[in-house]
């Protein structure tokens, strides 16, 4: 193998590697957000974790986040306004980044 090749092969990992560790971060920033949201409607248990796969669901409908808003919204109603769920989305996406780097 080239140089060449060599560099080109490693550019291509690494691109893999940062899409699946962005997918895992996303899929736990969401599990985190159907975890909370779940609390806020009085859910524990199985229940709370049935509806944190609802939300992980919920993302695989468009791409980016608004489905997952759309969907938190939708069943918050007046228990959280856009901004404390769009802030909520924020500071879990850095905590579930954290907690798989923390894992690596």
């Amino acid at each position: 193998m080239t140089t060449f090749d060599d560099r080109e092969n490693a550019f291509e990992s690494k691109f893999a590697h940062d899409a699946e560790m962005q997918f895992k971060a996303e899929a736990r920033r969401n599990k985190l957000l159907g975890l909370w949201a779940a609390d806020l409607l009085g859910k524990s248990g199985d229940d709370a974790d049935d509806y944190a796969k609802e939300v992980v669901r919920a993302d695989f409908e468009e791409a980016g986040d608004e489905d997952v808003y759309r969907k938190l919204s939708g069943d918050l109603g007046d228990k959280a306004s856009e901004e404390v769920i769009r802030a909520k989305m924020a500071e879990l996406a850095a905590e579930a980044k954290a907690q798989l780097m923390g894992e690596s």
